[in-house]
């Protein structure tokens, strides 16, 4: 009997794909073949490419939330393993490390995945659920809603941001190897002449990537918390 064709099946085989292709070669001409059907059966259920990207990037949010999901009702009292190291706290700061965190790690897993969930649109309203619990709990800390709103974005950018910056130094999830563009023995050669100072950035901007990510997020956590929960 042959299973049946929907969108849910057509993401998770796009993203099954991309550790092979990439984004760049992921078609849909290249999923149809992988599905074993014709390229226009799958116009059926995605118009354009932009529309197949956003259920990727749905089904890879029910991953990043899928613990919570798990553990209840997802409210902020729920336990304090809920999702992840304390996410069920109610303690704001470590429910947005979390949220980074997890957002992280799920896109690492997928080569171009903070390409695929950029600019994307949910297409799963119910799992806005852990949002919700989250800026619950920035609203009870004393944030106002337009400040909590803020402070979500601003760390969900700079994670985006950092993945994919991550993703073009590190392209293949697992592996080690930096991209040969990125070489820093040969960039040291090429720029540490001129701009020493530049040509020793690259060792930490390119160097311990997860470090840094860390380092970054615990600057903007502070920061939040210095500028829209305490700030003026």
């Amino acid at each position: 009997m042959a299973t049946r064709l929907d969108r849910k099946l057509v993401a998770e085989t796009a993203l099954g794909l991309l550790n092979d292709v990439g984004l760049e070669g992921l078609t849909l001409r290249r999923i149809a073949k992988e599905l074993d059907v014709q390229a226009p059966a799958l116009y059926w259920h995605f118009k354009n490419k932009q529309e197949l990207l956003d259920e990727m990037a749905t089904a890879l949010l029910a991953r990043m939330t899928a613990p919570l999901d798990a553990a209840g009702d997802g409210s902020a009292g729920g336990s304090k393993d809920s999702f992840g190291d304390g996410f069920g706290s109610g303690d704001w700061r470590v429910m947005l490390t979390e949220t980074c965190r997890r957002t992280r790690s799920t896109l690492l897993g997928y080569r171009d995945g903070g390409k695929v969930f950029g600019g994307t649109r949910l297409r799963d309203q119910a799992l806005l659920r852990p949002m919700e619990t989250l800026l619950a709990a920035m609203r009870d800390a004393g944030f106002t809603a337009e400040r909590a709103a803020r402070a979500w974005f601003t760390t969900y950018a700079y994670t985006i941001g950092y993945v994919i910056e991550e993703q073009s130094v590190f392209p293949v999830p697992g592996d080690p190897r930096p991209d040969p563009a990125y070489d820093q023995r040969e960039r040291e050669r090429s720029v540490g002449a001129d701009h020493p100072l530049t040509a020793a950035a690259g060792i930490e901007i390119f160097g311990d990537t997860a470090r840094g990510f860390e380092d970054g997020l615990r600057s903007v956590v502070a920061g939040i918390e210095a500028t829209l929960l305490r700030g003026e």
